[in-house]
């Protein structure tokens, strides 16, 4: 993060800095998972070429690096990561069965490519607003920025407002393009019962909870999900407490990310990033330092 000839797609302190430079993104992976699940085309490439059963810590690092990449990276960085992406998807695609017989999909379809976006979008913005603070120029702003993003994927006119995001997931409802089936509940249960250990596996039956609580009606009701009785909101700003004070103990992307704008502004070399050791003991794995 800290190289690289500019200063990339996002301002340092704009929309999308602050929302994924928030714990509230530990909820908004889930969340965003559970809402993809919907959609049958992008649940059939999750079920013929996902590796989540086997390594699921594997899958989510390549998710999130792209995200950091994208959001924290150079321009060249971000294409450069994409296009890595995009390799990955070149083999997926295949058919999946529907009501009136088997249909083709594939992982650059314009229709998945925007479902996940939307998808993606969505969580990370609600999460943030139930979890996270103000945001530089509201809802809007999040969506108009990371509409860059959508583009790089090669997204055709992603949403630019929330009222245009929330106007285009609602008509893949009317349009009775998602559903739930055998495959969904399959996803559904293992992102209910992740393989973690320890503290760590309480903290993410919280964060689960969470994002089953903080789906829109719609979504939880098609999922066949509950809101848990006990009082996950309060429980879930415990758990993104504690996880917030061990990545504020080591260097994080956007810490480099400042190293590389204060570089090209100044025209000198910053000061290195260097870790810090926790003041206190933490339960969040040290993994999530990926971030």
């Amino acid at each position: 993060m800290a190289e690289g000839d500019d200063e990339g797609f996002f301002a340092d302190g704009g929309a999308v800095w602050t929302v994924h430079a928030g714990t509230a993104t530990f909820v908004a992976g889930i969340r965003a998972l559970l809402i993809q699940a919907l959609h049958p085309g992008a649940m059939a490439g999750v079920h013929d070429f996902s590796r989540y059963r086997e390594d699921p810590i594997g899958r989510l690092t390549g998710t999130v690096r792209w995200v950091i990449c994208v959001t924290y990276g150079s321009t060249q960085q971000a294409h450069a990561e994409t296009a890595r992406v995009g390799r990955l998807h070149q083999r997926v695609a295949g058919t999946y069965s529907t009501d009136t017989g088997p249909r083709t999909y594939s992982a650059s379809d314009a229709s998945l490519l925007e479902w996940v976006h939307l998808a993606f979008t969505e969580a990370f913005l609600g999460a943030h607003q139930r979890w996270g603070g103000p945001i530089p120029g509201g809802a809007d702003a999040y969506v108009r920025e990371w509409a860059q993003a959508g583009r790089l994927m090669r997204v055709p006119s992603p949403p630019e407002t929330e009222a245009d995001l929330r106007s285009r997931m609602d008509a893949y409802l009317d349009r009775g393009e998602l559903r739930n089936d055998a495959r969904v509940t399959e996803v559904v249960q293992y992102l209910r019962d992740v393989p973690f250990t320890g503290s760590m596996r309480l903290a993410y039956r919280v964060l689960f909870a969470a994002a089953v609580a903080s789906l829109p009606r719609q979504y939880r009701k098609l999922l066949g999900l509950r809101r848990t009785p006990l009082p996950v909101v309060t429980a879930t700003r415990i758990v993104l407490a504690i996880s917030s004070r061990a990545l504020a103990s080591g260097p994080r992307a956007q810490d480099f990310a400042r190293q590389r704008h204060y570089r090209l502004q100044h025209g000198v070399k910053a000061a290195p990033v260097t870790k810090r050791e926790p003041a206190t003991p933490t339960a969040v794995d040290d993994r999530s330092r990926q971030r």
